[in-house]
């Protein structure tokens, strides 16, 4: 099974949960009709709360497959990114940037590039200090003893080149901060 595939039968999975919830059905019997486990029902219902989220869209700005395909197209006959945006009435940074974030000119596949982008677009992110557990640590000690973001982000990007997993911005600092929700500096 191809990855859209894999894709719309597990959006179409999601939705029959959905409905047969709101049918008032139990877990166990929505178990049962689906051939799922409880425990994969009843996660898929936690983490919207029960309440089937609206389907994703695309922003409209956003490269869509068919400029994709037509990259890929200009890039096999052997265009320059220029004129391929020229063609797509795109500025030429933006297939620019498509082409090199998706392999290269060699190996640019538009299905492929479509699916990352799709996967890359999904909310809510990951943050930054969830990530990075040393880097989360050392923020923490340094806020209990009394530092500000901005010595923070100061004293780590002073500590010497190719540390980059150990640099953050002040704003994000801030940002997880005042979003305690997500809980990584409780």
């Amino acid at each position: 099974m191809r990855i859209a595939e894999q894709d719309q039968a597990f959006i179409d999975w999601r939705s029959e949960v959905f409905r047969l919830w709101r049918d008032g059905l139990p877990l166990g019997r929505i178990s049962d009709a689906l051939a799922s486990s409880v425990g994969r029902i009843y996660g898929t219902l936690r983490r919207t709360g029960g309440i089937e989220p609206a389907p994703r869209r695309r922003n409209a700005r956003h490269l869509t497959l068919v400029e994709r395909e037509e990259i890929s197209r200009g890039l096999a006959a052997g265009d320059t990114g220029a004129a391929i945006a020229a063609r797509l009435g795109r500025d030429p940074s933006v297939i620019s940037r498509e082409i090199s974030r998706n392999g290269g000119r060699g190996a640019y596949r538009a299905t492929e590039a479509d699916h990352r982008a799709w996967h890359k677009a999904r909310r809510p992110k990951q943050t930054l200090l969830s990530r990075r557990r040393p880097l989360r640590q050392v923020v923490a000690r340094k806020l209990r003893r009394g530092w500000s973001p901005q010595q923070i982000s100061g004293w780590l990007g002073g500590r010497g080149k190719g540390r980059q997993a150990m640099r953050i911005s002040h704003e994000t600092i801030y940002k997880t901060l005042f979003v305690q929700a997500r809980g990584e500096l409780k």
